[in-house]
């Protein structure tokens, strides 16, 4: 099979959401990591006219896509991230975003929601921030459910949820629904797994909904052409396409807006590159699965 390229929409933060979907498709990608805040779309604000201007834009250019929900002041101008699932204070506004996600996603066709548990608060125990993540959860994974919508969770290294493991369990806790998958970070995976990275990703396969393909060294152009540093990139996406995942691999490039065409162009040159010396060229753009 041929492994499905994205581009996370974050990293077009200075791009109108009609021209930076015009340049990701135009760049060979197939889809797009739509995070929920400014200047793509405001969960906040009048939600009708905006998500049917992203499903315009999303249609006229084939573009499948994941909702990502890591903006980062979205609900707090102060803190970023804050406040998350296992904050002492507000995680009910946590909530309410992934449950605006969960209803986007729909309305868009999105192949998945993605979310992470946040960092745990100083001093509180286990058991509470189990609890505080599985009732926060609860009624998100119930709409997800009745709108038929993946909910994904990401572990993030020095969030409560840090490893694979951490998610599997809490799929545990919810009795392993088919709605409840993982997203995997797979720059992550180097530093914070006790598997390999190849290893990780076939532990994961059953219930792998969605990737991100993230900048864990300093120049990531560099690494990814040249597959060295942390990250065997040519090893990781082989065992993408072994193990037969059919969804979104997205670029997550947040920091490079900046330059974002150039920096989406390069990336794509890079991961094809790779694709090649596996034997799975990239699909051709342009159509959603």
């Amino acid at each position: 099979m041929s492994l499905r390229l994205g581009y996370g929409l974050n990293g077009f933060a200075g791009h109108r959401l009609a021209d930076a979907c015009a340049v990701v498709a135009s760049l060979g990608y197939q889809g797009v990591g739509l995070t929920l805040d400014q200047p793509h779309l405001d969960p906040f604000g009048d939600l009708p006219p905006q998500v049917a201007h992203a499903r315009r834009c999303l249609e006229a250019h084939g573009l499948a896509s994941v909702v990502e929900t890591g903006s980062r002041y979205v609900l707090d101008p102060w803190h970023k991230h804050e406040p998350t699932l296992v904050s002492d204070d507000g995680r009910e506004r946590r909530v309410e975003l992934l449950r605006r996600a969960v209803r986007i996603a729909h309305e868009l066709g999105s192949e998945a929601v993605s979310c992470w548990s946040g960092t745990a608060p100083p001093g509180v125990g286990a058991s509470v921030l189990w609890r505080r993540v599985v009732d926060g959860l609860g009624p998100v994974l119930d709409d997800a459910a009745a709108l038929g919508v993946t909910v994904c969770v990401e572990p993030e290294p020095g969030m409560f949820l840090a490893t694979l493991d951490d998610v599997l369990a809490l799929r545990s806790r919810f009795g392993d629904p088919e709605h409840l998958q993982v997203t995997l970070d797979l720059g992550h995976l180097v530093c914070n797994e006790p598997r390999t990275p190849a290893e990780t990703v076939r532990r994961a396969a059953p219930v792998l909904g969605n990737v991100q393909v993230d900048d864990m060294v300093r120049d990531v152009h560099e690494h990814l052409e040249l597959g060295t540093g942390e990250l065997d990139l040519d090893d990781v996406l082989g065992a993408l396409v072994a193990v037969g995942y059919d969804g979104l691999a997205c670029v997550e490039l947040p920091r490079h807006s900046h330059a974002a065409p150039t920096v989406a162009a390069s990336t794509m040159a890079a991961l094809s590159s790779s694709l090649e010396r596996i034997g799975s060229p990239a699909s051709a753009g342009g159509s959603a699965r």
